[in-house]
């Protein structure tokens, strides 16, 4: 179980005009600006859960993780993750935590693959045949039989990736922390991750908490939305309840035939082209059903598809809302 209770971090950052004159001025007389990364946030995460932290560039998304795997110390709060402090009691927290960042390697950049496996067994002090286990269920899960003997460098991203994921699990982590894992992937790159990621929480249970800026990753494999913005927790929910509460428009994507049906109070055209109408409807003027049912009795319908508001427009409009 994860437990933030109350934590504040501040950072003091150098700030100087532009020019020669100002860089000497500096040397002498450094002038630095607190910036409130994070402002008394709270929340806990149970064992098994997949959870979505999300929030605009410069929210303290990054804070916060490195605050959880026990990079960063808070000014001040409380953090618990499986029953242990973070920055106190590093060594033993990081055996249960596996960490991926993905605009930064873990992988030794020139060494094949399985060396970078082999330290990183040594670093943890994983058993023998823990790591085997461990190392033969993610080279298939993963696909990576054919790239463990191949250096690092050599990899293409979305084979970097998959052995980065590799990497942070061979020592049987609890808690999984992934911040930006599917950044740059190919399609086929980012379904194969989400689809490993799902099936590693089914099977051994693994608490996974993902920040990224891609809402197909968080509709994939999340259930429940944590918002950040300005330091603060703006928001916490599932994702369908978002979707409820903030989806108040629906559209309808008519096929037809013959002449174009007429509209009724509650319709608007969001685009139209031969034979096709997308309509949004107001659910609080007329219920889906009755929109088709009259769309049915003026016209001939020969396809007809319901959608709401994307995962990506609902995160606008809560970004709006909130002002961040």
């Amino acid at each position: 179980m994860i437990a933030v209770k109350h934590v504040r971090k501040t950072f003091q950052v150098a700030r100087r005009d532009a020019g020669f004159r100002a860089a000497v001025k500096t040397l002498l007389h450094k002038q630095y600006d607190t910036v409130e990364a994070l402002k008394d946030i709270s929340f806990t995460i149970d064992d098994g859960e997949m959870v979505g932290y999300i929030g605009p560039n410069g929210a303290g998304k990054s804070s916060t993780i490195k605050i959880l795997s026990g990079i960063l110390t808070p000014d001040s709060g409380e953090c618990l993750v499986n029953e242990k402090t973070p920055w106190k009691e590093r060594i033993s927290h990081v055996a249960q935590i596996g960490v991926v960042f993905g605009q930064r390697s873990q992988l030794w950049w020139d060494v094949p693959v399985i060396d970078s496996f082999e330290l990183i067994r040594d670093i943890y002090k994983t058993p023998e045949a823990v790591y085997r286990k461990n190392l033969d269920e993610l080279t298939q899960m993963l696909q990576l039989s054919q790239i463990l003997k191949t250096p690092t460098r050599q990899l293409s991203l979305g084979q970097r990736m998959r052995c980065e994921i590799a990497a942070s699990l061979l020592h049987d982590p609890k808690v999984l922390f992934l911040d930006e894992p599917t950044i740059g992937l190919d399609a086929v790159s980012k379904i194969a991750v989400r689809e490993f990621i799902k099936e590693l929480n089914r099977k051994k249970g693994t608490t996974v908490i993902l920040t990224t800026h891609d809402m197909q990753d968080i509709e994939a494999l999340t259930s429940r939305i944590l918002l950040i913005g300005k330091g603060q927790i703006l928001l916490d929910g599932s994702l369908s309840q978002l979707k409820e509460t903030y989806s108040d428009q629906k559209q309808l994507t008519v096929a037809y035939s013959g002449s174009a049906p007429a509209l009724c109070p509650g319709m608007t055209v969001s685009s139209a082209q031969p034979g096709q109408l997308v309509l949004s409807v107001d659910p609080k003027v007329m219920s889906i059903s009755k929109a088709i049912s009259y769309l049915s009795e003026h016209a001939e319908i020969t396809d007809l598809s319901v959608s709401g508001a994307s995962t990506e427009e609902i995160v606008v409009q809560l970004y709006k809302e909130f002002r961040i």
